[in-house]
């Protein structure tokens, strides 16, 4: 019998020491692209590919993510007296997004270590990974393009993308043959972390999201910590490869790296051109600058 992806699990427990001092008192996964945390783009994701149950990873000082996806009696109760429906209606679609449920992840020991955090709520079924700091953007959600996938294949999945010349080093980097089925799907052999340009097995680099079938959970408890300290969820996927088939999965679609300045500030202009409210003169102000 299929299984089905019914959980998503977001690791939101960093530092975000990149953004400082913005990230000092507000959480990376807090910050907006536009006028929308980056976070919430995650879980829309999430919730626009079939997952009814949404498990963040969280730690010290990110109570104000559960604040944001709660329902504000007080904010609520003031927009309604002043009469503000189209602001009243944005503030209830947040806390109404989704059933979700909170883990405290009390030390920083990596990627891996905030998954395994998941695991007595994910259980024993498939769930799906994504890191808050990746922004996708496309017709169809990156995540569900991955699971409609995994309905098929009943194994984990990858998300890449092709990166061409010496970029590939900043990424881990899928090592296998393309799919005689799917172009776009990727047959794993194996992975290298952030290889040299020269020793990279192929351009298809590994981004934030995943597909995990829940034997990633004991790997993750078995195995040694790897650089810094930290449980490295790569390794735990390495292990999936020795019992089972991994795939890597070419999406449709622009991946932002919101958790880099530059990538945050890129976001924010493509998401802002997309906006019938503020596309139009954006793009004029835009055109305006002395480049």
């Amino acid at each position: 019998m299929k299984q089905k992806v019914r959980k998503a699990v977001f690791p939101a427990a960093g530092f975000g020491t990149r953004f400082l001092p913005a990230t000092k008192a507000i959480p990376k996964e807090m910050l907006p692209v536009v006028d929308k945390p980056i976070i919430q783009y995650g879980v829309e994701e999430a919730i626009a590919a079939g997952c009814e149950e949404i498990i963040i990873i969280t730690a010290r000082g990110k109570t104000s993510i559960e604040d944001h996806f709660d329902t504000s009696y007080e904010l609520e109760a003031t927009l309604e007296k002043k009469n503000k429906a189209a602001l009243l209606e944005i503030a209830r679609s947040v806390s109404n997004l989704a059933n979700i449920s909170y883990v405290r992840q009390k030390e920083a020991k990596g990627l891996g270590h905030a998954v395994l955090m998941a695991k007595e709520l994910v259980g024993n079924e498939p769930f799906a990974v994504l890191l808050p700091d990746d922004v996708m953007d496309g017709k169809v959600p990156c995540l569900k393009q991955m699971i409609d996938v995994f309905d098929e294949v009943q194994g984990s999945i990858l998300a890449t993308m092709e990166v061409d010349g010496p970029a590939i080093s900043a990424y881990g980097v899928m090592d296998g043959a393309v799919s005689a089925s799917n172009p776009r799907l990727i047959e794993a052999k194996g992975m290298v972390e952030k290889p040299k340009f020269e020793d990279a097995p192929s351009k298809n680099a590994i981004v934030g999201r995943y597909v995990l079938t829940p034997a990633i959970f004991e790997l993750l408890e078995n195995i040694k910590p790897g650089a810094g300290g930290e449980l490295q969820l790569t390794d735990g996927i390495l292990g999936l490869l020795k019992t089972e088939k991994v795939y890597g999965y070419n999406f449709e679609g622009v991946r932002h790296d919101a958790g880099d300045k530059l990538g945050m500030l890129k976001a924010t202009v493509d998401f802002a051109l997309k906006r019938d409210d503020l596309g139009p003169a954006f793009r004029e102000y835009l055109k305006s600058l002395s480049l």
